[in-house]
């Protein structure tokens, strides 16, 4: 869940083990590792943090993902199925499973 909406859903192993959404991957990578093999690799945040109490419009991560372009900023992405039990809300992770990315 981010800033109130939820961003992705499924089964805990799954998702913890193919995240789709940026903001999963995010906060999986965030996880501290004793001795991280590549700490490189590591998804960081980047961007504005969005004012909880006035979110901005579109996907409320949007000014923080590494994927987001201007339809983010203006359309609210839905859950979709990603399997039998995994959602996500993302407009880029839809377009790329449909191949328009």
């Amino acid at each position: 869940m981010y800033l109130g909406r939820i961003v992705e859903t499924g089964p805990a192993e799954e998702v913890f083990e193919r995240p789709q959404h940026p903001y999963t991957q995010m906060l999986i990578d965030s996880v501290p590792h004793p001795k991280p093999s590549n700490p490189e690799s590591r998804a960081l945040p980047r961007g504005e943090l969005p004012n909880p109490l006035d979110p901005p419009p579109g996907c409320h991560f949007h000014r923080r993902c590494p994927l987001a372009d201007g339809r983010c900023a203006r359309e609210v992405p839905h859950l979709l199925p990603d399997g039998a039990d995994h959602r996500t809300a993302c407009h880029r992770v839809a377009e790329a499973r449909a191949g328009t990315v």
